[in-house]
């Protein structure tokens, strides 16, 4: 694969994966394997994965020096580039998760953000709901709240700045865009993202093994139930 990947320390214990370049799938690909394939080495305690990002958790206990220390991250480093240099993202299998289809209502009281988005973007609101519903999604890792899948795929056209003041409480199941990404919030909260709709559909359920109904690797769409003005 065409991109540098380096580990650099963030603390003592932790080392975090910089890739170069723009954010995609293959790289996600290659975040969700690296962390299978390192979490077998006896120095890893714990792998996260994140948008196109990966960070190592380690076991210095036996470790006497920031040189014995540095000397780890150059093993961690060699594994890396003899695994990103024989990657091949089509037989990855992770990404082979289920596909589920959400549900959404768009405008209205749902979607408060949506006319003035539509009018920033320079198109219709119609327009927007259409390129907005039309991919395939890819959730590359779940974060922020319980459920709460961070989604890759979304067109460049469609990307929106986040709000300068937060609102104080967005309603569980709002679908909105912030920056390059979108997504759907499992829970109430605070939240500065573009609301564009809502799903009734619930994303965490405790009743439920796993509690979460998205995982990383799954693929999902929009389906327009309505669009409200």
């Amino acid at each position: 694969m065409e991109f540098q990947a380096i580990w650099q320390f963030s603390s003592e214990r932790t080392l975090v994966l910089f890739l170069d370049g723009k954010i995609s799938l293959d790289k996600q690909k290659l975040c969700w394997s690296l962390a299978e394939y390192l979490k077998e080495n006896p120095i890893v305690v714990e792998t996260v994965v994140g948008m196109n990002a990966l960070t190592l958790y380690l076991d210095i206990s036996t470790i006497k020096s920031a040189k014995c220390l540095n000397t780890q991250r150059e093993i961690l480093q060699a594994l890396t580039d003899e695994f990103v240099a024989n990657f091949n993202p089509v037989s990855n299998t992770q990404s082979s998760g289920k596909h589920v289809k959400i549900p959404v209502i768009y405008g209205g009281e749902f979607g408060m953000d949506l006319t003035d988005s539509a009018k920033r973007l320079g198109m219709s609101v119609i327009e927007l709901v259409e390129r907005h519903s039309a991919p395939i999604y890819t959730v590359y890792f779940i974060g922020f709240q319980a459920g709460f899948p961070y989604l890759g795929g979304l067109p460049d056209e469609l990307h929106l700045p986040r709000h300068t003041k937060p609102r104080t409480n967005v309603p569980a199941g709002s679908v909105g865009i912030g920056g390059a990404q979108t997504g759907i919030y499992p829970f109430s909260s605070p939240g500065g993202w573009q609301l564009l709709g809502r799903t009734q559909l619930p994303l965490f359920d405790k009743a439920n093994t796993p509690p979460t109904l998205l995982q990383a690797g799954d693929t999902l769409q929009f389906v327009v139930q309505d669009i409200l003005e």
